[in-house]
């Protein structure tokens, strides 16, 4: 596997300013986004609102969602519509919804027919979990090997305890830039281990790579104190 490009910078804020940043550039350019969930990515999108109000060349993407509804706090997909989509001026293209509520079978199903004839990815935007999770792929999990599939249905690897639905590592790899936002102490195991470590199952973030462009990860000092 190729490094990862690493970034260190003061704390949480600016990390999630460079973050937004790169994603007000990606809106400019235009292209398929992937969006993360999670606590860490909820300013980076609201800056990249105020950025580049105008997301009408993107079409966006899920990396993973839980099994709810759209207006479930749990919701990724409800996230970013908060955060994100509902300060934009002008929307994306297209805006590629995971259903959740469907189940993680059906939900799962219908997100594969979602993705036929897409290539790849431009920019896929991931956080890491403490355990060294990425999207709903979870230490140990069967679902780090599958590699025919572009999407999988999970149960919960940790809380909130509700089905998943997640794309595979190759998918999420199948992009131009591969971007990791690491923020917070409790992160600095997993971060060490999933950027500068041998890649391992029980760190999934040590496998997630670009196959086909560069991996960069923008970290906190208290998130890369362990590097």
């Amino acid at each position: 596997m190729s490094p990862v490009e690493i970034t260190v910078v003061a704390d949480a804020a600016e990390a999630a300013r460079l973050v937004a940043e790169r994603l007000a550039e990606q809106a400019r350019a235009g292209g398929h986004v992937v969006l993360t969930g999670g606590s860490t990515p909820r300013r980076a999108y609201e800056l990249a609102a105020e950025l580049e109000p105008d997301w009408s060349r993107v079409e966006l993407w899920w990396g993973d969602e839980r099994c709810v509804p759209p207006d479930d706090e749990r919701s990724n997909y409800g996230l970013a519509r908060k955060a994100l989509l509902d300060r934009l001026e002008r929307e994306p293209a297209a805006v590629h919804r995971m259903q959740g509520e469907l189940g993680r079978d059906e939900g799962t199903a219908e997100y594969k027919l979602e993705l036929a004839g897409v290539g790849d990815f431009d920019l896929v935007l991931l956080g890491l979990g403490p355990d060294g999770h990425v999207a709903s792929l979870f230490p140990g999990f069967p679902t780090l090997d599958v590699t025919s599939r572009d999407v999988v249905g999970s149960v919960a690897g940790h809380e909130p305890f509700v089905d998943r639905i997640s794309l595979t590592l190759p998918r999420l790899g199948a992009t131009q830039e591969l971007l990791f936002l690491v923020a917070g102490e409790d992160k600095a195991d997993a971060a060490a281990r999933a950027l500068a470590g041998e890649p391992s199952p029980q760190i999934p973030g040590s496998l997630a790579r670009s196959t086909e462009g560069t991996t960069r990860a923008v970290l906190d000092r208290a998130a890369a104190a362990k590097l």
